[in-house]
């Protein structure tokens, strides 16, 4: 069968679709945010793929399954068995990485542990178990006529007189010693060579060295019988190990015949996977227990103000309010001679030592003055401030004492590991060879396209190569995928929950490559997010390769060069929500853009297009935000500028720097500031400016709430003054009815059957989890007695069933409610219902619900908006609403600064500040600033190439609106 069909799909908002897709195309679904894309390609086709998969496993099988509910249609077919790569981050555990996720550090754990080879950590010397003819081999390979003698080390760097030694290598028959004493280190003294008869009484207390010489011989080629029986004595003599010393030259050749270090026997047990593991306590630093990181009191923090004096509250908790800690800071003063009313960061570097750490061995009078007035004094150490934080952390059993005493804390790398997570055992194993040789950490830490290089390179000899040519070749694979979907700039050891949504998704893009699957149906959720616009056409191919593998690829998308270089193009709606749900337009994208109905085939052809200004803000140079010498993560002290009281855009291919320098830098700089904020901002010498803004608020595309109960009402604070307006019919003031009586959260108006959530779960084991309607309230969420109060002929039930649109009309007389759903309107979500669970909301519409509660806010001209990709989810129509509610703040004073690859909005900011001029290390420089026009000329610019020839087109006629 070569088509999927589908027939009277009634999911949420579908209004009984009929279609047929080609089966084994590209096929993109496309159309207004809230028309029905996800509706049809996630709870519809994909939902349907999976469970026919999953229902021909055995009913043991499905109960370890999570599944999906049955789509509402009628028939479905031709469809494989799917899989659903969504923009959901990966994983909130600190001990998830690039390399586990993608299951490349295993394959790399397997290496190590078959073809490593392990190094001594302290003498660097490769641990190898010699037999007795490969020794015999090694010294015969020396020049001709070397004069050689046969040591066996019996006594490494030990203190005592060893008479008992010497006594019993003579019974042995063994007359000469090689002596080396004094020096801390084995290698360190003279060695001298004594005959038994001349040999010195050793100091008692000295450390020696001492190796008995087996044998003195010239190499030559008759000599193998004898170097054998020489070596098989050194090694009965010393344990394993053997020494040979050309005479001439006093060069060692050092032997063992364990699997040790032949000068110290540092040894190892046979390579396992699991010692290259830091999830396991086999491989992972003991310190840190394998998460790279370690805990501390940071004395920044402990020291909130150092401007201020102990006495005025540099330290919280140590100033006058508190007598007990006061009056020590007091004999302290006293003691070491310093006031105790000069500004902290004026104190001597001593004293402030004293302050942080303690008196450490210095014992100081304390004067203490109990509760009736007397004075005692008692002499004792002086602890520190620090380490009383840390003895408080340890001892306290409260919940609430470790969450105000861990505000002081900040993270490091772990110094016994420097950050590598690993034992120093399983750091000193390494592939390669010379030069080449490398770790297993360090192979981790380069960005992707460096670690690529290194295995294309890497050649291994004899049987090691057969072992590992397998292994290499799959982590190899795996390096390639994930390079082509533009994430080269990444490390292994990256931490997954660092990863946005965009990066997390193409990371499961690559490894379901990796995996080269055929026949299955893959359903995606806009992987272009986060992608610059040059980093496209690696991700459109990689989509390719994934049909040609003969699999059927389904995306939803808006992004114009995916849907131009589709297969077939399916446009949904023709409006959101309830206005949507329809197939408007279907077929190749020349078809869909010759159909006068479809919306996206209009902005194709160029017959709608997102206007750019013909004049734009200028920046005064006197009103700048500035960030001085900013280096956190990649960037290489960079000093930002940005305009205020205008638009900006961040721009620059993944991995440039973007979010280190607005989230990371900027953000927790300008919070900090103004609200005391505990989060610290990443490295950079200073901030100016700030003295042009009184709020700052960063919208992202984190979920607004993780429970089923939060939701856009909620979230908004518009289902306060529903409730309070509930609460003053004339029905609810007779019953006493409170505000309360209202919410679906708390007992009294609720129904208490299903506690307000309108749905029973019903355990099934190996099938879904059922949710039926509580036959109770019928899935209304409240009480008969709480449903019979009405306000213009609904109750509280259908007021939360309404869409944004219906209750702007239904509410319009009500201005406190009128204008929070204005602002819902405003930003394209007029089509979500006002009790909708959050977390059916995907990312972009939480981020707008953010940006439509600060909307309603009311607003003071002075506010620094943060917005990252704002356009995510939304379709070219609603980029044009979105951009009129952003410029609409821009013009009431505010900055806007918005981190985007959308070049629709690039082209309507009045500034943009391109980052590059690569990702990763080869990242974190401003590139290029300015207007577009002036972008747009920079040759260095990545963004500026693909911006020139948005901003030459003539204007249309059809303005988008």
């Amino acid at each position: 069968m070569e088509q999927i069909r589908i027939r009277g799909a009634r999911t949420h908002n579908l209004k009984n679709v009929n279609l047929d897709l080609p089966r084994h195309k590209l096929v993109v679904i496309t159309g207004l945010s809230g028309s029905g894309k996800s509706s049809l390609a996630f709870d519809t086709l994909y939902a349907e793929g999976q469970r026919r998969y999953v229902e021909s496993l055995s009913a043991y099988a499905r109960q370890f399954l999570q599944l999906m509910e049955k789509p509402d249609v009628d028939l479905i077919e031709g469809l494989s068995p799917a899989i659903s790569i969504e923009q959901k981050a990966t994983s909130h555990n600190p001990r998830s990485t690039v390399g586990t996720v993608t299951e490349i550090h295993d394959y790399l754990r397997l290496l190590y542990a078959r073809v490593g080879t392990p190094y001594c950590p302290d003498h660097d010397i490769p641990l190898e178990a010699q037999s007795v003819s490969q020794m015999v081999d090694a010294a015969l390979a020396l020049p001709e006529e070397t004069k050689l003698m046969i040591l066996a080390p019996v006594v490494a760097n030990r203190k005592g007189e060893h008479a008992e030694l010497f006594e019993e290598m003579q019974a042995q028959g063994f007359v000469r010693f090689r002596v080396r004493s004094g020096g801390g280190a084995a290698n360190e003294g003279v060695a001298k060579i004594y005959e038994v008869e001349s040999l010195p009484k050793l100091k008692k207390n000295d450390k020696h060295t001492i190796d008995v010489v087996v044998d003195r011989l010239k190499v030559r080629p008759d000599m193998k019988q004898r170097l054998a029986e020489s070596f098989e004595t050194a090694l009965r003599l010393a344990d394993g190990r053997a020494i040979a010393l050309e005479m001439d030259t006093d060069r060692e050749h050092l032997f063992s015949s364990k699997f040790a270090c032949p000068v110290c026997s540092y040894s190892l047990q046979e390579l396992e996977p699991r010692l290259f593991s830091f999830n396991n306590p086999m491989g992972a630093c003991p310190e840190c227990d394998g998460l790279g990181q370690i805990t501390f009191f940071d004395p920044k923090r402990v020291v909130a103000h150092p401007s201020l004096s102990l006495a005025a509250g540099a330290v919280k908790g140590w100033d006058r309010r508190n007598q007990f800690y006061f009056q020590m800071l007091q004999s302290l003063a006293a003691f070491y001679e310093f006031d105790i009313d000069a500004a902290f960061e004026d104190l001597p570097e001593k004293i402030r030592k004293v302050l942080l750490f303690g008196s450490g061995k210095q014992t100081i009078p304390f004067s203490y003055i109990n509760e009736r007035g007397r004075t005692t004094i008692r002499e004792h150490v002086f602890e520190g401030i620090i380490p009383n934080l840390e003895r408080r952390y340890r001892e306290t059993d409260s919940v609430a004492v470790r969450e105000e005493l861990s505000k002081y804390q900040n993270n490091q790398p772990c110094p016994s590991c420097d950050g590598t997570r690993l034992r120093r055992e399983a750091r000193h194993v390494r592939i390669g060879t010379g030069d080449h040789a490398r770790g297993i950490y360090e192979i981790s830490g380069w960005p992707l396209r460096d670690a690529l290089g290194y295995f294309d390179g890497l050649t291994l000899e004899g049987a090691k190569r057969e072992i590992a040519d397998k292994v290499i070749k799959e982590i190899v694979a795996r390096l390639t995928f994930l390079n082509n979907v533009g994430l080269d700039y990444l490390s292994l050891e990256r931490s997954a929950e660092t990863l946005s949504g965009g990066e997390a998704q193409r990371i499961r893009l690559a490894s379901q490559i990796g995996s080269g699957l055929t026949g299955v149906m893959y359903v995606l959720d806009e992987p272009s997010i986060g992608l610059h616009q040059r980093d496209n056409d690696r991700l459109i191919a990689t989509l390719k390769h994934l049909r040609d593998l003969g699999n059927s690829v389904i995306v939803v998308e808006h992004d114009e060069d995916m849907i131009r270089t589709a297969d077939y193009v399916v446009d949904m709606g023709p409006g959101a929500g309830e206005h949507g749900g329809v197939v408007v337009a279907e077929g190749t994208p020349k078809q869909v853009q010759s159909n006068p109905q479809s919306l996206t085939g209009q902005y194709l052809l160029g017959k709608r297009v997102i206007e750019y200004p013909d004049e734009r803000l200028a920046p005064d140079p006197e009103r700048m935000l500035r960030i001085v010498d900013a280096h956190g993560n990649n960037l290489k002290h960079v000093d930002l500028e940005l305009p205020v009281g205008l638009l900006t855009c961040i721009t620059g291919v993944s991995g440039s720097g973007k979010s280190t320098l607005i989230n990371d830098t900027l953000y927790h700089a300008v919070a900090r500031h103004l609200y005391g904020s505990a989060a610290e901002p990443a490295p950079h010498e200073a901030i100016e400016g700030l003295e042009h803004f009184d709020k700052v608020i960063n919208v992202d595309q984190s979920p607004i709430g993780r429970t089923p109960r939060s939701n856009p009402a909620t979230y908004t604070g518009l289902f306060t003054p529903i409730r309070e307006l509930f609460s003053g019919v004339p029905t609810a003031k007779e019953r006493g009815y409170d505000p309360g009586r209202f919410s679906f959260n708390v007992k009294g108006g609720r129904c208490e059957s299903c506690q307000g959530d309108g749905v029973l779960k019903v355990e099934m084991h190996f099938l879904p989890d059922v949710y039926v309607p509580c036959d109770v309230c019928h899935g209304k969420r409240y009480n008969r007695e709480t449903l019979e109060v009405q306000y213009k002929g609904k109750n509280i039930s259908e007021v939360l069933d309404m869409t944004v649109e219906h209750a702007y009309e239904f509410f319009s007389a009500v201005p406190v409610i009128a204008r929070k759903l204005k602002t819902l309107l405003d930003v394209g979500l007029g089509y979500i219902r006002l009790g909708q669970s959050a977390t059916t909301l995907s990312g972009g519409e939480a981020q707008r619900v953010k940006l439509s509660l600060e909307l309603s806010k009311r607003d003071t001209g002075r506010t620094l908006y943060i917005l990252d990709e704002p356009t995510t989810g939304l379709h070219f129509h609603d980029i044009a609403l979105l951009l009129e509610v952003i410029h609409r703040l821009r013009d009431q004073g505010n900055t806007v600064v918005i981190i985007e690859h959308n070049l629709d909005v690039i082209k309507t900011a009045d500034w943009v500040i391109d980052l590059g001029p690569e990702g990763g290390a080869g990242g974190g420089q401003i590139i290029a600033q300015g207007t577009p026009e002036q972008v747009a000329k920079t040759k260095a610019s990545f963004t500026g190439k693909y911006l020139a020839p948005l901003l030459k087109r003539p204007t249309r006629k059809v303005a988008a609106g």
